[in-house]
C-alpha cells in the first residue's frame, strides 16, 4: 500500500535532510516533528504572531503557511542555525544583555527576523525595526528591550 507524501531534501542549518511527509505538512511540523528543530514555536497557526518565523532564502518566513515541499532545495535556517558552534550570536548576546526576553516562547521568532533585518540594513532606525519585527508579537514585553538589543546589536556593528 502507498503511503500519501513524498520524500523531501531540505537544507537546513547548512545540512541536507531528508524527510518523509504529507503533502499538506506545513514547515513547522517537520522542522520540529521530523527534523527535531523544536526551537521553532508554534503559536497561533494563522500566521498572525510571528511565533514560527524562520528564513527562507534569507527572508523572515512564517512556516505555520508554508508547505515544506514548496521550500524543497531553497536555504533554511531556524533559530537553531543563528549561533555558531558552542557560542550565541552577537544578536542573541545583546538579546540578553538588554533583558529582551521574558518567557523566551515569541524570541525565536523575533531574533529570526531581526537578524534578516539586520542582514538587509545594518543600521536600521528605531522605526525600521519596529515596523521589521511589526509581524511579531509578545505577550510578556511592551517590546522597548527588544528593539532595544536589535539596535544594540547593529549599532555594535554584527548580527
Amino acid at each position: 500500500m502507498n503511503r500519501p507524501g513524498r520524500l523531501l531534501r531540505l537544507r537546513v542549518n547548512g545540512h541536507i535532510r531528508e524527510v518523509y511527509c504529507r503533502d499538506a505538512a506545513t514547515l513547522l511540523d517537520v522542522l520540529r516533528e521530523e527534523c527535531g528543530l523544536t526551537g521553532t514555536k508554534r503559536g497561533c497557526d494563522l500566521g498572525t504572531c510571528g511565533c514560527c518565523a524562520i528564513q527562507v532564502e534569507g527572508e523572515p518566513t512564517l512556516s505555520c503557511l508554508t508547505l515544506a515541499a514548496e521550500v524543497e532545495g531553497k536555504d533554511l535556517r531556524t533559530i537553531e542555525g543563528l549561533a555558531e558552534a558552542e557560542r550565541f550570536a552577537p544578536l542573541q548576546e545583546a538579546w540578553a544583555d538588554a533583558g529582551a526576553s521574558q518567557c523566551g516562547f515569541c524570541s525565536p521568532g523575533f531574533l529570526m527576523t531581526a537578524d534578516a533585518l539586520l542582514a538587509r540594513n545594518p543600521s536600521p532606525s528605531r522605526v525600521e525595526i519596529r515596523e521589521a519585527l511589526a509581524g511579531n508579537l509578545c505577550r510578556c514585553t511592551g517590546y522597548v528591550k527588544i528593539v532595544d538589543a536589535v539596535e544594540k546589536c547593529a549599532r555594535e556593528g554584527s548580527s
